[in-house]
């Protein structure tokens, strides 16, 4: 997603004043890349003409880039790099800011970190962290006390690799086994691998081209897997028996529509793996019996429209999170564990407008779910014997909540964090039966943090509906609330994700230079439950736009910052809301950091060859059948709506093995920019040349990736950046 800076600064950095100097002092290292060749393309869609001078950057041969990043195009190559050199040349001025803003946000995580452990039968599981070190390892010891086992030692194999990132490590039923994926091109291909507990050797058999997800069989002799196919979907479902070939490798499920993609869990009783079969607006379950030595897939229900399901099991029972039957924000329903129909379901907690059911988990005693209300999360707990139900919920404006990793199903205890803007991450033990809170830990912030220095709000803007859109604000106590102080807005607002209000010890390295720093909480996501999430796509998708708008000019109006010294970010689709709003309101921002951005909406609407467009219309809309939705998508689509006018200074970042968000998108995105803006800008691209969507995935590497990021809105917020 962003590539570190290496290149130096045209002067050597050491003071302030050198650093004035040179951001007052543009050289020919400074000036922006010649402009790529324009090479005119015309398609036409229900009688309209479309055209993209830019649609060369888009390799031909990009699905082998995802494996193999040498394979891009020489001409392609020159103009990424010309483009991150242009970058680096830009932001040198801010090189020594950056490598302090690195060693704050350092200071903040602790090195030697760990998990709070989990049990599960005679071990206890966590994952550690060495001191200096980037990945984490996998580890156990024994419930009763003894020595650790390191199981998978991600510092040490992630050695010397570009890239990195392991997705699991599920250790078997009968804790002999570990299987472990991992990714190293940034594409996330994930390839498995098994190997005895306590050895550091993996066994011969390495299962490819994975979506990363393992699930075991329980005798521990086999295990179940996803294969993505050259489209990167994930459509099969395999049961691999170990000692045998890859090649023999039993298929389970298939799903043949690309519309619909494929998720593999495990239930809490460890007894099913549940294949979850689901697009935008649809899902189905199968269950497997991991205790039959080849069973079938047995669907819980039959497949139908916009109605979603999630399941758990409880003896000879079901418990089904649903929107069935009207239950637009979710209920949870029982049924016979061999139910196969609808017929045979009974609410269990019934729907109720406005409380978003978010999750449900079954143990032997108790049903935990959580929920969402107003933008605030709690977790509640029912008895299942008796149906006695009791929340857990916290006071503060704006808070986030977790359920932690629990391996048991047979417990009365539930793990859980809790933070806020203010509040660093705290783990906690729950008795369920007793309902005793047992502080498990608290985040260590090593350079310290005092939260009575800091100030959470949680205020209101309204759209130019009239709808009132939440805001989560966090600042110094001591930052004066006069119009001046800069903002740092966030915002997302797609596929029904909420962005939670949970503690970021990266953001304090604004706020302690007097940034407000703000959470747009704009339809789309789920904030306010599934209708907050339905007035914010397909012919809806501008109310997200609008919202962010709104509560950008709102924090102006209440004095938290001014109009122009605001600098927004989002990412991936939140990335597009940046886009969008850059081509509706300009003015009203500093900066603009846009990572891996959905910007070129129409064009990846339109081919249906890519990973994510059939599942993905659902979100949009489908412009190749409908006109409607062409006319919807091209009316906001920032790619297709850049025009002569002024914009604010853009950072634009994408990853070369991104399969998400491909990397030709802000490509395009901000040649387009460069070619039509009459004013503003530096207009900046970063491509992560050895990344895909989610960047660097060490933990220190990633900070020198925020550190560019923050040192942008710094510069922007001060009118330093310079063309």
């Amino acid at each position: 997603m962003k590539k570190p800076l290496h290149s130096q600064p045209r002067r050597k950095p050491g003071t302030a004043k050198s650093a004035k100097k040179a951001a007052k002092s543009p050289s020919k290292r400074r000036t922006a890349p010649t402009p790529p060749e324009r090479i005119a393309l015309a398609r036409t869609f229900h009688g309209q003409v479309i055209s993209d001078d830019f649609a060369w950057l888009r390799a031909d041969n990009w699905k082998q880039v995802l494996k193999t990043p040498a394979k891009l195009p020489k001409k392609i190559r020159a103009f990424l790099e010309a483009e991150n050199k242009y970058a680096d040349a830009v932001l040198a001025p801010v090189k020594t800011l950056r490598k302090q803003l690195v060693k704050e946000m350092r200071g903040r995580i602790k090195e030697d970190d760990s998990q709070v452990p989990a049990p599960d039968g005679p071990w206890l599981y966590y994952d550690r962290y060495r001191k200096g070190g980037q990945h984490p390892l996998a580890c156990r010891k024994p419930r009763e006390g003894g020595k650790e086992q390191i199981l998978i030692d991600g510092e040490k194999l992630g050695k010397g690799k570009a890239f990195f990132d392991i997705e699991a490590t599920e250790h078997s039923p009968d804790h002999s086994r570990i299987a472990w994926s991992a990714d190293t091109k940034g594409s996330e291909y994930f390839t498995i691998r098994i190997r005895e507990a306590g050895k550091e050797r993996d066994r011969r058999e390495q299962i490819t081209d994975t979506d990363g997800s393992i699930v075991w069989s329980a005798d521990s002799n086999a295990l179940y897997y996803v294969r993505m196919d050259e489209n990167h979907r994930p459509y099969r479902v395999y049961r691999h028996r170990l000692g045998t070939s890859i090649d023999k490798d039993e298929l389970v499920f298939e799903e043949k529509n690309p519309r619909w993609f494929i998720h593999l869990s495990q239930t809490q009783s460890g007894r099913f793996g549940e294949i979850e079969v689901a697009d935008h607006e649809t899902s189905e379950t199968r269950l497997i019996d991991l205790t039959q030595d080849a069973p079938k897939p047995r669907r819980v229900a039959e497949r139908r429209e916009r109605v979603r399901f999630d399941v758990s099991d409880h003896d000879n029972a079901l418990f089904i999170l649903t929107n069935a039957d009207g239950a637009v924000d979710f209920k949870i329903v029982q049924a016979p564990l061999k139910s196969r129909s609808s017929d045979q379901w009974r609410d269990l907690i019934p729907h109720k407008p406005g409380r978003l059911i978010t999750g449900m988990t079954a143990f032997a005693r108790h049903l935990v779910r959580t929920e969402r209300e107003d933008g605030l999360p709690r977790i509640v707990i029912r008895e299942i014997a008796s149906g006695d139900e009791h929340a857990i919920a916290f006071d503060e404006e704006a808070y986030d909540l977790d359920l932690g990793e629990v391996l048991e199903y047979d417990t009365d205890v539930l793990r859980f964090s809790y933070s806020s803007l203010t509040t660093p991450w705290e783990t906690w033990d729950y008795n369920m039966k007793t309902r005793e809170r047992t502080l498990r830990k608290r985040q260590e912030i090593p350079s310290g943090h005092d939260p009575k220095k800091y100030v959470t709000r949680r205020i209101y803007a309204t759209s130019h509906d009239g709808t009132e859109v939440p805001i989560s604000i966090l600042h110094a106590r001591k930052t004066k609330i006069d119009g001046k102080a800069p903002l740092f807005l966030n915002g997302y607002g797609s596929y029904g994700y909420s962005t939670d209000a949970g503690f970021r010890s990266n953001v304090f390295s604004l706020v302690d230079r007097g940034f407000v720093y703000a959470i747009a909480h704009i339809r789309g996501g789920t904030d306010k439950g599934w209708n907050w999430y339905l007035d914010g796509k397909l012919e809806k998708k501008t109310n997200t736009f609008h919202d962010f708008i709104a509560c950008a000019k709102h924090l102006a109006r209440r004095k938290f910052t001014a109009e122009g010294n605001i600098v927004a970010i989002g990412g991936s689709a939140g990335g597009m809301l940046m886009g969008a709003v850059a081509n509706m309101a300009p003015q009203v921002f500093a900066g603009i950091i846009a990572a891996v951005p959905f910007v070129d909406v129409l064009n990846t609407m339109l081919d249906d060859t890519l990973p994510l467009t059939p599942p993905e219309w659902l979100e949009w809309g489908n412009p190749i059948a409908d006109k409607t939705a062409f006319d919807t998508i091209r009316g906001y689509s920032p790619y297709d709506n850049v025009r002569a006018q002024y914009y604010p200074p853009i950072l634009a970042e994408g990853g070369l093995t991104d399969p998400r968000v491909t990397y030709w998108e802000p490509a395009k995105w901000v040649a387009k920019l460069r070619s039509e803006m009459t004013s503003g800008g530096p207009i900046l691209l970063r491509t992560n040349m050895g990344a895909g969507h989610g960047g660097s995935p060490g933990r220190f590497t990633r900070l020198e990736e925020v550190a560019v990021e923050y040192a942008f809105a710094i510069m922007a917020a001060k009118r330093q950046l310079k063309a």
